[in-house]
């Protein structure tokens, strides 16, 4: 037997008898600082770079705890992840074409991307809402437009994830309205609401009323949904958008389970059980373009809620341990130089997700960087994911990276400094005390900082915006939305009124105010209130009257 087991002995003799002699002929390439924390990658990991970690407690096998290595004991041997894509914009009638197309096409899950006014509460015909219908995502102000959205798109097979927030509440209110009208049991209804506020505070300011009355209005989703609709995850905690906003691949990790970790306190203080409502959570990350390091993150964050929802929550059962999670592409690598360049990045990116055990992904178009996704481009970015799963082998076996002494290492050293974060969070009061005394956000902003300093400095080198730029990229067809759908759409709103009943409408109303003034439970008087015609900013004004609008803070 060696007397070197770890071969920290062999190492040193090949740095300075191989590796420093290479070094002194050749420079090495600068790659200061591109990982988590401003580390640099090491030139070579060996066994002796992950001597501490015991392959049995601290690795495990896939589908048990602490499950690093996958929430599946098969993973893809079993099935392929769902492709769900997400799409939307314009009007519910050409959202819902294109819905059509993608589940044709292959996509197995859809993904509805809302328009900005919808996501704050504002219907189409409200001031603030001019210019801003269908552009970024579908806008939907009424139950007639959540029809129109799933036309011919069975809701009892479909599994629909809702990229939604602020009124994520009174959007599952019409998706089962919709459910309801078609003879649908609720109960058999499957997918997710996002409704992830708190990272609105941190980086996307989709919000409207304070976090506080926010998580309020969550715990009465949550006690709900449990009842009327028991197969719906009723919270998707979100870091891509964290990441979206600059955040670093540790600070992604800590700051979307320091989400999770008060979004389950919200449920044990709405009444509900650990064991059943952590079994229903699930989680959304961003996909970078550092494929190791981004693979080591999946299995840092499985690892680290595994330890937390036992330790913190006393939660024993494996499905209430397991994080599942959703990925999609970094929109915010994407470029409009160059821009079919974004082809490789989303595969390799897709990639990471796949090698880190993803249950859901979806692929950004490559022509994002300039507009909304073309059919054709949107076709593109599904048959990524179909020629992973199909062509490629890295689904064929589970945790192909798993044993990599540099993955490894990655995953342990992630998951060290994600705890550091969440010590902090925790000696700060917990997540939303930290978000009000303003802390995640400085983090999130300084690595954003530092990220595009070192874009700016060439440090971090980016294909056709730093290195092998070109004066003039080839030009690529465009999705345009036309200007008239936002008038047709705001026709429809005006006539839907005009036709509802109107003394009914008032009365849900004000049924909706007057829970959430008096503590009661609101989602039912939601549920009423989208029936009785009511819509979506109406829903939002009736409780902006109770809880207000939240100011953003800032420092002087």
């Amino acid at each position: 037997m060696s007397s070197d087991p770890v071969g920290s002995e062999s190492v040193a003799r090949w740095q300075r008898e191989t590796l420093a002699p290479a070094e002194a002929r050749t420079a090495p390439r600068p790659l200061k600082g591109l990982l988590a924390g401003a580390e640099t990658p090491k030139t070579l990991y060996t066994p002796a770079d992950i001597a501490d970690i015991d392959p049995i407690e601290d690795i495990g096998f896939p589908g048990e705890a602490p499950f690093v290595r996958g929430v599946q004991p098969n993973m893809f041997r079993g099935r392929l992840w769902t492709m769900r894509q997400y799409a939307g914009f314009g009007s519910a009638k050409a959202s819902n074409e294109r819905y059509r197309l993608l589940l044709a096409r292959g996509q197995t899950g859809l993904s509805v991307a809302f328009d900005l006014p919808t996501q704050m509460g504002r219907d189409s015909d409200h001031p603030m809402a001019l210019g801003e219908v269908g552009k970024v995502g579908v806008a939907i102000d009424t139950l007639e437009d959540m029809e129109t959205l799933f036309d011919a798109i069975p809701l009892d097979t479909v599994s629909t994830s809702m990229t939604i927030n602020s009124t994520a509440g009174t959007l599952l209110a019409l998706y089962v309205a919709v459910a309801r009208r078609r003879g649908i049991d609720p109960k058999k209804l499957r997918g997710t609401i996002q409704n992830d506020l708190l990272k609105e505070y941190v980086a996307r300011g989709t919000y409207i009323h304070p976090p506080r009355p926010s998580l309020q209005l969550i715990g009465d989703l949550f006690a709900w949904a449990s009842r009327e609709t028991p197969h719906w995850n009723v919270i998707s905690v979100s870091g891509y958008h964290m990441r979206e906003a600059g955040c670093d691949a540790a600070q992604e990790i800590a700051f979307t389970l320091a989400n999770g970790i008060a979004y389950v306190e919200t449920a044990l203080a709405a009444g509900l059980d650990a064991e059943r409502f952590a079994a229903q959570l699930s989680f959304f990350f961003n996909v970078h373009n550092n494929l190791l390091e981004e693979v080591a993150k999946f299995r840092a964050a499985r690892g680290l809620w595994s330890s937390i929802m036992a330790g913190r929550f006393g939660v024993t059962s494996a499905k209430g341990r397991a994080l599942k999670f959703h990925c999609q592409t970094a929109g915010a690598t994407l470029t409009a130089q160059q821009p079919l360049n974004n082809v490789v990045r989303v595969t390799i990116q897709a990639l990471a997700a796949v090698l880190g055990g993803c249950q859901s992904l979806h692929t950004n178009s490559f022509d994002e960087a300039l507009a909304l996704p073309t059919a054709q481009s949107a076709t593109l970015a599904l048959r990524t994911q179909q020629i992973i799963g199909a062509e490629s082998g890295v689904a064929d076996v589970v945790d192909p990276f798993g044993g990599s002494y540099v993955v490894e290492a990655m995953t342990r050293d992630l998951r060290a400094r994600a705890e550091q974060y969440l010590a902090r969070v925790d000696q700060l009061g917990g997540m939303v005390a930290a978000i009000e005394q303003g802390y995640v956000q400085r983090e999130v902003q300084d690595a954003s900082y530092r990220y595009q300093l070192e874009i700016e400095r060439g440090d971090r080198p980016i294909v056709g915006v730093n290195v092998h730029r070109e004066d003039v990229s080839e030009p690529v067809p465009l999705q345009r939305v036309d200007e008239a759908q936002e008038r047709e759409q705001v026709a429809r709103l005006h006539a839907w009124r005009a036709r509802r009943d109107g003394p009914r409408a008032e009365a849900a109303t004000a049924a909706v105010e007057r829970a959430a003034r008096e503590g009661g439970a609101v989602m039912p008087r939601v549920l009423d209130a989208v029936e009785a015609g009511v819509t979506v900013g109406e829903v939002s004004d009736a409780l902006r009257r109770v809880f207000g609008e939240h100011a953003e803070y800032k420092t002087l």
